[in-house]
């Protein structure tokens, strides 16, 4: 794993626990271009083009692998969770689900000073809380823009005992 990102940092320097998130890619034109697809247009065959590098990646931890989930309404408009998609090749553990299903703006069409004001929008699955008392885990998401979304998830995985929690994203 690579140092610390500046972002990492200053939510450390905020008062944050020590969380710590690596990304195999930068956030770019094509990088967009592609969630545009996948996410936003709903190709869900998609998945498939990061799937064995997203697996090489995971099979190297010794973590359990907790994907960020979405909403209902986002599972019945696109059809899927892009983060499980993701995931094919790998086991991992539904341990989260959103608290409040509501139509909301999408992260993505949010601004930053939106994203950071976010309120918890996640709570255990209290049958799968326990599976993470003294363990560690790596939260996956699809996109780190502010680690508002992905640190959310930390706190709740940190409330239930968890050992220690990374994150680890396909792009930021």
């Amino acid at each position: 794993m690579s140092d610390p990102c500046y972002d990492c940092l200053r939510w450390e320097k905020d008062g944050q626990f020590k969380f710590i998130n690596s990304a195999m890619y930068e956030y770019n034109p094509a990088m967009k271009d592609y969630m545009k697809r996948y996410k936003f247009a709903g190709d869900y065959r998609l998945r498939k083009v990061f799937s064995d590098q997203i697996h090489e990646q995971l099979k190297k931890q010794s973590a359990i692998i907790v994907p960020i989930p979405v909403g209902k309404d986002t599972v019945a408009t696109r059809g899927f969770n892009q983060v499980t998609g993701l995931l094919e090749n790998d086991r991992y553990l539904n341990l989260l689900s959103v608290r409040f299903d509501k139509k909301a703006i999408r992260q993505s069409a949010k601004n930053r000073q939106s994203r950071l004001l976010l309120d918890q929008p996640f709570e255990m699955i209290e049958s799968q809380k326990n599976q993470v008392k003294n363990r560690a885990v790596l939260l996956v998401d699809d996109v780190y823009t502010t680690g508002t979304t992905i640190r959310h998830a930390a706190a709740l995985i940190q409330q239930a005992g968890a050992a220690s929690g990374k994150g680890f994203t396909l792009a930021r």
